[in-house]
């Protein structure tokens, strides 16, 4: 139990931190692209802007020179202030920047074309390039690994490329080394999440093992006044024969012992690992059902059971037939009398499932969920059979999950059902 609260805390600790670490990365590389992004596209623009048609097919344009004096102060001009030296530098990007640029006519032929005296791509890729964004009325995007912008110059359209490879490389640079470390920095959170984890549910389990041992040293502690008040209440029956007071001892002595009884076996069943075997888990339900049918008719109810044959499980028989009585004789004590209960055993892919269904009254889902705590007992029970103390149900989920199985409850069309899943046994 406190091992699976243990791994739920981490997989919670471990989840935020994904969530965050994630959330981060994509803030981090959102924000770092579309920052250099819009930096490629204002580049663009200025090229587009400096771009003379007919200084190009003269030889005379040179985009890079023009940036300087296109507005942009120069070092020489004196001290700068942020906006002054955020200019400059932005024009230093630009006179560093590869561009390629193909004019096209508005019928679609090809004007001039600018490979930058680059060898990277050729001028007939370029053009191609163009001609297929001209086609496509697209002014912005990305083309291989060239930014691409397309610009209405009065009489053509310029198509202005920008080489993308450095900020891609230096995309997927920054995002290959925030991967590398955040994963190493989850993975050493990961152990102090499991640190954490262990100092969270430590005073739990104590809690949990101190009243465990209650339970045990009070049952055993009880176990003996109730023997001696018993015997001694049926001496003195003997002696003085009936009488009211001394039957109303009787009665309440007999169910302080069920009560001491149930609470040692629920000692018994949380503390000792007992032995287990491979059993036919088939013929200990059909041989606990038996004598519950007469129980059942004594109450004007009748046991059917549909029992799958040849079913195997690994455990301890002696627990498993109790939890079988814990089952049907909850079943018989609530259910509505002259109506049927249900008893079926049946086998589902790798595990077995024991089903015990009685009509009676529906159980709210918010009692449904503490049925299975220690003495607690759902409110329209409280009134009726007081020879149970809540300890029956306790009881029966130790038994499963100390047989690595789960028991739940449910209620439907005035039906109410305790199923058991556990582990098939095969071989």
């Amino acid at each position: 139990m406190f091992k699976r609260s243990r791994r739920r805390i981490v997989a919670a600790i471990m989840s935020v931190l994904a969530l965050l670490f994630l959330g981060t990365l994509a803030v981090i590389y959102g924000s770092s692209y579309f920052e250099l992004w819009a930096a490629n596209q204002n580049a663009l623009k200025r090229y587009a802007a400096l771009y003379s048609l007919e200084q190009h097919l003269k030889g005379d344009f040179h985009p890079g020179s023009n940036a300087i004096y296109n507005g942009a102060p120069s070092i020489k001009d004196g001290p700068m202030d942020d906006n002054r030296r955020y200019h400059v530098d932005d024009a230093h990007a630009f006179q560093l920047s590869t561009f390629y640029s193909v004019a096209v006519s508005g019928e679609g032929e090809v004007l001039a074309t600018d490979i930058a005296d680059k060898t990277f791509y050729e001028k007939a890729t370029l053009e191609q390039y163009a001609l297929e964004i001209w086609k496509s009325k697209k002014e912005k995007g990305i083309k291989d690994n060239l930014i691409y912008l397309a610009s209405d110059k009065g009489g053509y359209t310029l198509v202005a490329f920008m080489d993308n490879t450095i900020m891609q490389g230096s995309m997927t640079t920054l995002f290959r080394y925030t991967l590398i470390f955040g994963s190493a920095a989850i993975a050493a959170l990961f152990f102090v999440a499991v640190y954490l984890a262990r100092r969270i549910v430590k005073p739990l389990e104590e809690s949990y093992q101190k009243q465990k041992q209650f339970i045990s040293d009070a049952g055993h502690e009880l176990k003996t006044p109730v023997s001696v008040v018993s015997a001694n209440a049926e001496l003195l029956s003997r002696e003085i024969g009936g009488n009211q007071w001394l039957a109303n001892i009787q009665y309440e002595n007999e169910r302080m012992g069920k009560l001491v009884i149930q609470l040692l076996e629920l000692a018994r069943t949380e503390n000792i690992d007992r032995q287990t075997e491979r059993l036919d888990f088939s013929r200990l339900v059909d041989g606990e059902a038996l004598p519950f049918e007469s129980v059942a008719f004594e109450k004007g109810s009748v046991l059917n059971c549909d029992i799958t044959h040849d079913l195997f499980v690994e455990g301890n028989p002696n627990q498993l037939k109790q939890l079988v009585s814990i089952l049907l004789d909850n079943a018989i004590c609530h259910s509505t009398d002259g109506k049927e209960i249900f008893l079926t055993l049946k086998a589902s892919h790798r595990y077995v499932i024991l089903s015990v269904v009685n009509a009676g009254n529906p159980i709210p889902e918010e009692q449904t969920e503490r049925m299975f705590e220690r003495f607690y007992r759902v409110d329209t029970v409280r009134n009726g059979d007081d020879r149970h103390y809540g300890l029956g149900l306790a009881i029966a989920k130790a038994i499963v999950t100390a047989h690595k199985g789960k028991i739940e409850v449910r209620c439907h069309n005035g039906l109410v059902e305790f199923k058991v899943t556990m582990p098939i046994k095969t071989g």
